[in-house]
């Protein structure tokens, strides 16, 4: 195969996934688990001609159900009486899918024109979820009274604007459906809802200005150091501050409970959190937070605080690097049964090895460890110095967030997945202010590359240019660029290099090529990353991207 050809495919770009919608639930008349939850968001309606015995009841408070019903004891005229509970969600949201359960009769007398009838349904009817028409031979659905049996469950996976449950005479104008002997409640037609859990999407996420504080100016804190800012969101609401150092969570808070509603109730199988009101957070709030900076080691660290909407979606309100400054007393024991023969385990979770290889991007890892006196008597409560050292030339030591050891001595230390090569030393000092270690371990992480390529187009023949374009994942780009060794393949054969090329600054590459040569062929293309000593990852290769050529 020729050269030429190698080299116009295998420059495949970068393709990036569209960002998910920040959603939560919402839970109407009955949570999941069957406690009574509020009808936040849902709106009675009865039609205003021939109101009477037309309901639109909420008995939820008591246990019951949202119920839209027509009476037993009326002549109903099709087309005009109905009833009905409707829910909007906030502006800026939509319902992106429902889990409802509800139940209902219909009834009716011999020889009617119309027909008693209810059903449910999105975006103001275009979507008919369920229905339920007496004279198509539905007398009802679920088991009324039994608000979670199996037989009640609906489940919507539309995207919706608002949701509605009616009941209605219906057919044609003018005809009517007669008194008929009804449910135990006198309903000649009812539905019954008793629980809802609703999925909101937003496509706005909150705003943070006017950040003030110690923990935003300050070059070096410790104790108790506070971030003040003013925070926004039309949709769902300002929900929590989250502190991460050094690319973990060490806190969060709620900044502003909104007498209760803004708090997670749980009960998801999805891991977006669920609420009792529709707008469960306030739509803008003034925040004073102290972050503990006793949770980290002393030392230089990486904080990020972002604000958080009730729908996962966040804004940043800090980036900056900090100096933690939390020396204790001089000479203080570290940790209870503190000892300077200590002994120090430590290893990565699931392996035996010093050094594990990770690919970038791929999953978190963590270090497990155990702090022991002479006997195996645990050390509670100790605070070890944890340092990383990415693994590229000149690079600098930097402390990473180390919890202190349980009370049988253990501790784990997370580290994320998308981090460089490093070297991580962990050292246990006696007594604070020690000038040597009683212990050391040390522990080595190699993480290959992260490479993706994009190629366009997938097909193509003789004389037509294909384009390709891609990017390194992971930080920090040399200073110049990064190299990028291409290669490809025809199937079953090796992979061949066929060209070299440089990222810009931000890590990107691109090329073109014009095929010279026919097909048909089928050609694999990946991108490699080779290791060098000013780019702290390993050898790593890209997905590889197949182009037929005609």
């Amino acid at each position: 195969m020729a050269v030429a050809v190698w080299m116009a495919v295998v420059l495949a770009g970068l393709g990036c996934a569209d960002a998910m919608a920040g959603g939560y639930h919402v839970y109407s008349c009955r949570t999941p688990w069957g406690a009574v939850a509020p009808t936040d968001g849902w709106t009675g309606y009865v039609a205003p001609r021939g109101a009477y015995d037309q309901y639109a009841v909420d008995t939820c408070e008591s246990g019951g159900a949202l119920i839209a019903a027509l009476g037993d004891q009326t002549i109903h005229e099709a087309g005009f009486d109905a009833a009905m509970w409707t829910f909007e969600p906030p502006k800026a949201e939509v319902i992106a899918g429902a889990t409802l359960w509800r139940a209902g009769d219909v009834h009716a007398a011999p020889e009617e024109y119309a027909t008693y009838q209810f059903w449910l349904a999105g975006s103001n009817e275009e979507f008919i979820l369920d229905e339920c028409l007496y004279t198509r031979g539905c007398p009802g659905r679920g088991t009324v009274g039994q608000p979670f049996a199996e037989n009640n469950r609906l489940i919507s996976t539309s995207k919706l604007s608002n949701l509605d449950i009616r009941t209605s005479c219906g057919v044609d104008p003018g005809q009517e459906c007669k008194k008929v002997p009804g449910d135990a409640n006198g309903y000649a037609a009812a539905v019954y809802l008793y629980a809802a859990d609703i999925l909101l999407e937003q496509t706005v996420g909150p705003t943070a200005t006017n950040v003030t504080g110690e923990l935003a100016t300050a070059p070096t804190i410790r104790g108790s150091s506070d971030v003040a800012f003013n925070a926004s969101d039309p949709a769902s609401g300002v929900y929590e501050a989250v502190f991460n150092v050094d690319g973990q969570v060490v806190q969060r808070a709620v900044v502003d409970a909104n007498g209760g509603l803004c708090r997670d109730v749980g009960g998801t199988s999805d891991g977006r959190p669920a609420f009792l009101s529709a707008q469960p957070c306030k739509p803008s709030v003034s925040v004073d937070v102290p972050f503990d900076t006793t949770r980290v080691s002393d030392g230089a660290h990486h904080l990020i605080v972002s604000v958080i909407d009730a729908a996962g979606d966040s804004a940043p309100v800090l980036d900056r690097a900090i100096t933690v400054a939390n020396p204790p007393p001089a000479g203080a024991p570290n940790g209870t049964n503190a000892s300077a023969q200590a002994t120090l385990e430590v290893s990565w979770a699931g392996s035996k090895k010093a050094r594990i290889t990770s690919a970038y991007g791929r999953s978190a890892h963590t270090i497990a460890g155990r702090l022991t006196a002479p006997g195996g008597t645990p050390i509670a409560g100790a605070r070890l110095d944890c340092v990383a050292t990415p693994a590229s030339q000149g690079a600098k030591p930097g402390a990473i967030a180390c919890p202190p050891t349980s009370a049988d001595g253990r501790f784990e230390v997370g580290v994320p997945g998308d981090v460089s090569s490093r070297t991580i030393r962990l050292a246990y000092r006696a007594h604070t202010g020690d000038a040597l270690p009683a212990a050391t371990r040390t522990l080595g992480l190699t993480v290959t590359a992260g490479v993706r390529l994009r190629v366009s187009p997938r097909t193509t023949s003789v004389g037509h240019t294909i384009h390709f374009t891609g990017a390194l994942l992971g930080g920090p780009i040399p200073h110049g660029g990064k190299q990028i060794v291409l290669e490809a393949r025809s199937p079953g054969g090796p992979w061949i290099e066929f060209d070299v090329v440089h990222t810009n600054n931000r890590g990107r590459y691109r090329d073109a090529y014009r095929f010279k040569f026919p097909g048909p062929v089928d050609y694999r293309f990946r991108a490699v990353s080779e290791g060098e000593a000013d780019y702290p990852y390993a050898t790593g290769a890209s997905n590889v991207v197949r182009v037929h050529e005609r």
